[in-house]
């Protein structure tokens, strides 16, 4: 009898607090991002740090910019965390959120052979990629939507080229992330449009060296939004925005400025970046 009053004690509490531990199962989010935040490590390096300070779960889906925001369009994500302020505007003015967030910065650069045979070293990206079509020196393209791929077709545009001209012969598309792509040129010692973020973690370079740097237009911003709920019922508005405030908060932007590889630092806090 005693035996019995106890399991049924037993099963009584765990009812009770079965709405609490999935309360407690449910303190995580989906946020879709570029993939230059997740290959260069950032989320590695911030999300402990997210986790400790908010309690929540962060799964990251990591995809090119178009595709991350698509996924939030589709309501498969609760926050898109992306670099393409052109695509992130328009995704705002669609109703698929409702505020955009400055988060960090770096920039863009051009990477290729050390030995520079189409001459693009320097300063000046337009004259850069004029070299290289010039040329017909191999380039190596995204082709993903990313937006480091949006950066590259605006920059090509500048030049006064169309890269399509090349297809087949020194232009390529692949289709893929930033880790590949940069894999792609090294074997093949092409040229290639990068985020310095990725750059800088990457290991596998062989020949390849910055080439082409410091020029404005390659400035490169990143924001996050939350998915707006008027469109997806489910979206965890609590714990997304909890999400977003850590990263723009004193904390979230010291954890990012902290973030560094070999002695050099990847992103830039949005509170240093004038045109924020």
């Amino acid at each position: 009898m005693l035996r019995r009053l106890l399991l049924s004690a037993a099963t009584a509490a765990l009812l009770f607090a079965a709405p609490g531990l999935a309360a407690a199962q449910q303190r995580g989010i989906t946020v879709a991002s570029t993939t230059s935040t997740e290959q260069s490590g950032l989320f590695g390096h911030i999300l402990p740090a997210v986790t400790k300070a908010t309690g929540i779960a962060v799964r990251v889906v990591a995809l090119g910019t178009g595709q991350a925001l698509d996924v939030g369009r589709r309501g498969d994500a609760d926050v898109v965390f992306v670099h393409d302020r052109g695509a992130e505007m328009k995704f705002l003015a669609e109703g698929f959120a409702t505020r955009r967030y400055p988060v960090m910065y770096n920039d863009f650069i051009l990477a290729g052979p050390a030995a520079d045979p189409a001459g693009a070293r320097g300063h000046d990206i337009v004259a850069a990629l004029r070299a290289v079509a010039a040329k017909a020196a191999p380039f190596i393209s995204r082709g993903d939507r990313s937006g480091t791929h949006s950066a590259e077709l605006r920059l090509w545009q500048l030049a006064g080229i169309d890269p399509n001209t090349g297809q087949g012969d020194w232009y390529r598309e692949i289709g893929q992330g930033m880790g590949p792509a940069l894999n792609t040129a090294a074997a093949s010692a092409a040229y290639l449009l990068s985020d310095r973020g990725t750059w800088i973690s990457f290991r596998n370079r062989r020949d390849l060296a910055v080439l082409t740097e410091g020029d404005h237009r390659l400035f490169n911003q990143y924001g996050v939004m939350l998915v707006n709920p008027a469109r997806h019922s489910h979206v965890k508005v609590a714990e997304g925005q909890a999400f977003i405030d850590w990263l723009v908060s004193a904390d979230g932007q010291a954890s990012i400025a902290a973030y560094q590889i070999d002695g050099e630092q990847l992103f830039f806090p949005n509170a240093n970046d004038p045109n924020g």
